[in-house]
């Protein structure tokens, strides 16, 4: 299942902290909640976007911090999570699950509350509730809309890379898939990357160097290819790297032969 969005775990973190009067670690709250929820081993290993912070427990931190911003729970010193009075006395007036709309005007009817008002302003959970936006990306965290915000943008930025790459002239187009290469580890250096190909020779567009000596090599066709790579595509790119290497050997005979005049 996929982990829920953030007004999910509003009632379980409430559940649990009702049951720890003097508060809890909130690792703790992120398991219990997680528990609640019924959440796989698989669920809780699923990162954000980031990579910096499992889902789970970044969305259980949401809900706490709205659950804050209602001024039902607080937290006296970090990752310590403990309801307020106003907590508990909220609980006693639900004693039962809340439904998705009170765990919904929890999230966000107090968005726009100031955890830490100025001196002799605001009380931290203002009496007066913002109207709730209809969508369902209402309940979807900060952290959740930045990362789709930042897939967006590689998504849009992925599409303009390859409209360009389908434009450039082929020999850059085989510069560029070498430079890729060399960055996906191939070659201890750039310099052991060589582009030998030319505009429509059909042949083999580089050649990697895996070993000082040169005696292992990788070679490369570049192709701007719409589908799928096939046996035939595959069995042309073996004959041109037999015929590749059988010219290599004829070559480095003749350097031999003519370095000395050099």
């Amino acid at each position: 299942m996929a982990v829920p969005t953030y007004d999910k775990f509003i009632d379980p973190v409430l559940r649990f902290l009702a049951t720890r009067p003097d508060g809890a670690p909130a690792r703790e709250v992120h398991q219990a909640a997680a528990e609640a929820l019924g959440l796989s081993d698989a669920d809780r290993q699923e990162l954000l976007p980031s990579g910096a912070q499992p889902i789970y427990k970044n969305r259980a931190g949401w809900a706490h911090d709205r659950l804050k911003r209602s001024g039902l729970s607080s937290s006296p010193c970090r990752s310590f999570w403990r309801l307020t009075d106003e907590g508990h006395a909220f609980l006693q007036k639900h004693a039962g699950q809340l439904s998705p709309k009170e765990a919904e005007q929890i999230a966000i009817g107090r968005i726009n509350v100031r955890l830490h008002p100025p001196p002799g302003g605001e009380s931290l959970a203002s009496p007066t509730l913002a109207q709730a936006p209809a969508t369902q990306s209402a309940v979807a965290s900060p952290d959740d809309c930045l990362g789709e915000a930042i897939a967006e943008l590689r998504r849009s930025v992925a599409a303009e890379l390859l409209d360009s790459l389908a434009s450039v002239s082929p020999s850059f187009f085989e510069t560029i898939v070498l430079d890729l290469l060399h960055r996906m580890g191939y070659g201890a250096n750039r310099a052991d990357l060589q582009r030998v190909g030319g505009s429509g020779d059909g042949g083999i567009d580089g050649v990697i160097s895996l070993d000082k000596l040169g005696l292992e090599k990788v070679y490369v066709q570049a192709k701007r290819w719409q589908s799928t790579v096939g046996r035939p595509e595959v069995q042309d790119l073996l004959r041109c790297v037999g015929r590749s290497t059988r010219e290599q050997g004829s070559l480095h005979h003749d350097l031999e032969l003519h370095l000395p005049g050099y």
